[in-house]
């Protein structure tokens, strides 16, 4: 194409652009501009603490007003909003309170959030409050009830289940972990009966009053005086699994389904030492034979723990009934000792007859220590030193030959790896505490010799990703199902010992580690300790980290997929009670260990952009506008049937899950921000006519019950808005370059 060609098809595609854009500028004209932002109204309590805490994961923006802050910026209107290139610009998309009335009686700060709320068709969140007529509800009385809520099970309304709790099944059950504590309390009463004037009261989320046939409000939306409240009348934190259950809802209800920010629910279960034999934990001894970094030198090893063709049947078997897929962490060395000792391998013959109903990922050939050459004549091991008192290091060349090995064995056997990816064996080469605090400096540079672009860390050490070289970790979860039990005797043994005290026969670290442990009251019975309590345990821990928002993969070994198999009894309960919780538009989100480092990655940049309020939003109409700094992916959550505009035309965005899209979203070809466009069902109504100047409304200034002190929990600062609108001299601009 020649210069002139293409300069008339730069100003074609420009004035094709700017015929569109007519439409769009004539109803902005009018239309008002909300910000992709939240403001918090911040107690210091819990509930505030938990709704935080999850637009942080989530990563969606927030502005927090603290109470106890004297120096707080006053809430009034021109806080609240102002204007832009003319028109009315609403600055926070929804507003989270402590309870319904967090200022005192007829404060002019109440009256200004009200008046925002009025004008700009903006949500409120009262975060807890009592039931009281001045949110819609009949006191807890008659019928009602106050008190204690563990143990109750809640459920979602009809209203709820078709709104923003879509994406759970019904069921939302209070935690009861300790009888002896009361780890929820709440108020459980019915609407008001007689509603004032236009005022309507629906509940999302209900429980049964004790001694009545009525169910009690747990959740539900006020809706007065064109204002909407979702009134929370439990007390909750961040942990607890009936928060985390609602958490999503919540974000969702507040924005009315449209934020910068996402929310999935992921699980992956690595599994270690696939074709290597497990040491096996001797109930005698009391430690490992066989483990050179355990106490158990000199004492005679006993038999491994190795896989059969029986369990990869197992396995795939499982996979397929539950829609899920493993991630097979292999040693290829431990195939060739196999062969080497026996003359054949039918786990490998097994393993490559079903190697496409696993994902595999390099654990280095032969499971070699990489970090500092350990010396294990110490209890526990102790890093070598040189003559010169230096720490004797693993080098570089022994480090890259674990990791190519692996690489050239899968190949010659038929296994897909992705080359990019490795675990170390015991996360070996990275910092180590006590003994190793800092990385193999030959880690690095090996990484960058054979590929690696993740590698699995221990979340137990360390809680997030971070570099090594041009490499990036990927924090595992650990699960208390050890690497050296096949049996379900020898686990529960092994879990005795270590959380037991001195008195009860166990090794008493537990005693010695309240801060990180808690001891046993008495030892478990070792035919049904473990069905009956480490199980169950392990799956509510697990269960914990999917609806956490968190990307994480969890890992156990393979000597747990044998013998008893006793990996299956806690993914099994993970699996049903996920089921039984949420919805099939809210499946299980399994990635392989690239993308769950992809996922760390991208959103390390976008909560540093939030953060430095370089990343932001606002929507007009039917058009939402995301900016973001240059090779920055924005978080976005939209209404199904919500498209990217592009130069010309349009484009999908993110992808169907929990009833509306999500997913990263970057600007198109030749344009600086996203603009997204919703549905006409997806696009919030506008504020009722006449609300442009409403009367404020009084507020009942009872002050709900105090509640426990939140744990700190970082703030992300207010930011501003970064435009840089696509306009048909930006076009040529940009289309400069072709010319």
């Amino acid at each position: 194409m020649g210069r002139r060609t293409r300069w008339a098809a730069a100003f074609t595609a420009a004035g094709l652009l700017s015929a569109l854009v007519p439409a769009m500028t004539a109803h902005a004209a009018t239309a008002q501009r909300i910000d992709l932002r939240v403001l918090v109204v911040d107690d210091g309590g819990p509930a505030t603490a938990a709704i935080m805490d999850e637009m942080t994961v989530s990563g969606t923006p927030y502005t927090v007003v603290k109470l106890s802050d004297s120096n707080r910026p006053t809430i009034n209107a021109a806080f609240l909003s102002g204007t832009t290139g003319g028109q009315a610009e609403g600055r926070f998309q929804a507003v989270v309170l402590p309870n319904n009335a967090p200022f005192a009686a007829g404060s002019p700060e109440m009256a200004a959030l009200t008046s925002y709320e009025q004008t700009f068709g903006v949500r409120q969140v009262d975060a807890y409050t009592y039931a009281q007529p001045a949110v819609g509800l009949n006191y807890a009385a008659d019928p009602g009830y106050i008190g204690p809520l563990d143990g109750t099970t809640g459920t979602v309304t009809a209203a709820g289940l078709g709104g923003a709790f879509r994406y759970l099944k019904g069921s939302v059950p209070f935690e009861d972990n300790d009888p002896s504590v009361t780890e929820s309390y709440g108020y459980l009463a019915t609407p008001l009966a007689a509603q004032a004037a236009g005022a309507s009261f629906t509940p999302l989320v209900t429980a049964p009053i004790p001694g009545s046939s009525s169910p009690g409000v747990l959740a539900g939306e006020y809706d007065h005086g064109g204002v909407s409240e979702l009134v929370l009348t439990f007390a909750y934190n961040q942990y607890q699994e009936q928060y985390r259950l609602l958490a999503r809802g919540i974000v969702d209800w507040m924005t009315q389904g449209i934020h910068l920010g996402y929310d999935r629910n992921y699980y992956e279960q690595h599994v270690d030492d696939i074709f290597l034999p497990d040491d096996r934990w001797s109930s005698t001894a009391k430690c490992t034979p066989g483990d050179a970094a355990s106490a158990c030198n000199g004492t005679p090893a006993e038999s491994t723990i190795r896989m059969t063709p029986a369990d990869v049947t197992f396995a795939k078997q499982w996979e397929t009934a539950h829609n899920f897929t493993f991630d097979f962490l292999f040693n290829g060395g431990g195939s060739d000792e196999q062969v080497a000792d026996t003359g054949s391998d039918p786990l490998l013959t097994s393993m490559q007859a079903a190697k496409s109903s696993f994902r595999w990922v390099n654990h280095t050939y032969d499971h070699p220590f990489l970090g500092c050459v350990q010396n294990t004549a110490t209890v526990p091991w102790s890093c070598t030193t040189n003559a010169d008192g230096s720490i004797a290091w693993v080098p570089k060349a022994t480090i890259q030959t674990a990791i190519s090995k692996n690489q050239q064995w899968a190949a010659s056997k038929g296994f897909s790896v992705d080359n990019s990816e490795l675990v170390t064996g015991e996360h070996s080469g990275l910092a180590t505490l006590p003994q190793q605090p800092v990385d193999n400096p030959n880690l690095a540079p090996a990484f960058a010799a054979t590929g690696i672009k993740w590698t699995g860390s221990d979340h137990s050490r360390e809680l997030n990703q971070r570099a090594v070289g041009q490499a990036l970790t990927v924090p595992r979860f650990p699960m208390n199902v050890y690497y050296n039990a096949g049996h379900v005797a020898d686990e529960v043994d092994e879990y005795n010992w270590l959380y037991t005290s001195t008195a009860q026969g166990g090794s008493g670290l537990c005693t010695a580690n309240p801060a990180t442990s808690t001891c046993l009251p008495a030892p478990l019975d070792l035919s049904t300790g473990y069905a009956g309590y480490i199980a169950p345990l392990e799956a509510k821990i697990d269960l914990g980290h999917i609806i956490d928002n968190s990307p994480l993969p969890t890992y156990a070994h393979q000597s747990n997929l044998t013998e008893d198999r006793i990996l299956y009894p806690v993914l099994d309960q993970i699996f049903d009670s996920y089921a039984n919780l949420f919805a099939a538009n809210t499946p299980i989100t399994n990635l392989r260990e690239s993308a769950i480092g992809t996922e760390l990655k991208q959103r390390s940049a976008w909560s540093a952009a939030v953060t430095a309020g370089t990343a932001s939003g606002y929507r007009v109409g039917s058009a939402v506008t995301v900016n973001a700094p240059s090779g920055v992916a924005a978080q976005v959550t939209a209404p199904a049937g919500t498209v990217q505009k592009q130069l010309l035309g349009t484009s999908a965005f993110g992808t169907a899950y929990a009833g509306e899209l999500s997913g990263w979203v970057s600007p198109g070809l030749l344009q600086s921000n996203v603009t997204l466009t919703l549905n006409a069902a997806g696009t919030p109504a506008a504020p009722a006519a006449g609300a442009a100047t409403p009367t404020p409304t009084s507020s009942s200034t009872t002050a709900p019950p105090t509640t426990p002190p939140s744990s700190t929990k970082p703030v992300v600062p207010g930011g501003v808005l970064n435009v840089v609108p696509l306009t048909v001299a930006g076009v040529a601009k940009l289309l400069g370059g072709l010319l």
